[in-house]
């Protein structure tokens, strides 16, 4: 379940530093989390499905990571990624 383009563009301009900047660590989150997002909302539905439950774990888990090593590297930016997406309490 990909994202569609115009999606992706979308969270590159909010969250790159430019319009090709999408290997930064605040794009990736947003991207992550929108896909972990429309996982979520197909599994709500389609409860049984088990590749998609293992493919949201995986994603979560690589939003874990690069949430971590943002925290590390840059705290400033990890507090604005972490209040524009709402991810954290």
């Amino acid at each position: 379940m990909a994202l569609s383009k115009e999606k992706t563009a979308s969270l590159v301009k909010k969250f790159g530093k430019s319009a090709a900047d999408t290997g930064s660590s605040a794009v990736q989150i947003a991207i992550l989390t929108e896909r972990i997002k429309e996982l979520t909302e197909h599994l709500k539905s389609n409860g049984q499905d088990a590749n998609a439950r293992r493919a949201l774990l995986s994603l979560v888990g690589q939003r874990h990571s690069l949430l971590a090593y943002l925290s590390r590297t840059d705290r400033d930016e990890y507090a604005k990624v972490i209040e524009a997406l709402g991810i954290r309490k």
